[in-house]
């Protein structure tokens, strides 16, 4: 195992910059989250990370030991891909053992290492199937054997659950962190979806634009994001926002609604109101409001209502009978509003 540091790395394509002096530290064990939308930049860094592209300006580091122009085989990481790469004429067992097979060690010790992976994975009953004989999720825990038999001081993982279908995601999703949990290997994980990063992560980078926008632990970043990019990335659903300014200890929103305001406001006289889902409820003292949409989902309901003229999102426990185009009242919980500048930068 070993920390990763990345210092001021930059990468730019010709005269195009994609990432922009990117810093972090991440300590030995850490898994960490690289999360944003797509074309932001977190599946380039982590191919500089793992040597499979040029870094234009700044410093990697594996373990204290500067990585920059060190080849990917000696850097002592294995990555897993989205793709699984598994080579379809090789049963399950020699997928997993073909890189130690290159390294020259005996067919012993790879069967040793082999073994022992698959013990972890649960794949020991598939270690004579070819992967056109597997399932999707067999498949990436194979990727996932291939990267353990090695011993390697980092993961990395790059969005490998991405086609998968949304309940196999999930059960993947507790595999990866149960095996994380295991093994303590240092853990680097880029995916666009911020549920994985909330469920996963011991810190959430979260990038935009080739930027870190803001770190953190999971619900550091939920319940204190830095900016409105974060606020809205992350959760879901996403934050409501309104525009508006502060008159006489209340917030008015562009289009003439009241909202109240945290008891220790500081902020200026224009700014950004937010207010999660979770934290609106239906009350007589609230705003007027009218439902557009009810979304049950069985343990909660979605409710989208027009609320002036903006859309927002409730999220309720309790099972409601509502009807589009019916009025009601909804009210935020004072203490759980997010204050906001008209540039978007937290204020409290």
């Amino acid at each position: 195992m070993a920390s990763v540091t990345i210092e001021q790395v930059r990468k730019q394509y010709g005269a195009v910059p994609v990432i922009h002096g990117v810093s972090m530290d991440i300590e030995d064990g850490e898994f960490v989250t690289l999360v944003g939308p797509s074309g932001c930049g977190k599946s380039t860094l982590l191919r500089m990370l793992a040597g499979l592209e040029d870094i234009s300006g700044g410093e990697i580091r594996i373990g204290g030991r500067l990585v920059n122009d060190v080849a990917p085989k000696e850097r002592d990481i294995a990555m897993v891909f989205q793709s699984y790469a598994l080579y379809p004429h090789m049963t399950v067992a020699e997928n997993m053992g073909f890189a130690l097979k290159l390294k020259g060690q005996t067919k012993a010790a790879i069967d040793e290492r082999v073994r022992e992976a698959a013990d972890i994975l649960a794949l020991c009953p598939l270690l004579d199937r070819l992967p056109k004989q597997l399932s999707g999720g067999q498949r990436q825990r194979v990727a996932m054997g291939r990267a353990i038999v090695r011993h390697p001081q980092v993961f990395l993982f790059d969005e490998p659950l991405s086609n998968l279908d949304a309940k196999l995601r999930v059960t993947m999703r507790a595999e990866i962190k149960e095996l994380h949990q295991r093994l303590q290997t240092t853990t680097v994980y880029v995916t666009h979806d911020q549920i994985e990063a909330m469920t996963m992560a011991d810190r959430i980078v979260v990038m935009r634009g080739g930027k870190v926008e803001q770190i953190g632990r999971p619900l550091e970043l939920y319940d204190r994001p830095v900016n409105t990019f974060v606020a809205t990335f992350i959760g879901s659903p996403a934050m409501n926002l309104f525009e508006g300014t502060i008159a006489e200890g209340r917030f008015l929103t562009d289009a003439g609604v009241t909202l109240p305001l945290p008891t220790d406001c500081k902020i200026g006289a224009a700014g950004l109101y937010g207010v999660r889902p979770e934290h609106l409820t239906i009350a007589e003292s609230g705003a007027p409001a009218t439902v557009v949409v009810v979304e049950p989902t069985g343990s909660e309901t979605h409710v989208l209502v027009k609320l002036g003229s903006a859309e927002t999102t409730l999220v309720l426990r309790d099972r409601v009978d509502l009807k589009p185009g019916q009025p009601i009242k909804v009210a935020p919980d004072p203490a759980r509003i997010h204050l906001f500048t008209a540039e978007g930068m937290r204020v409290n």
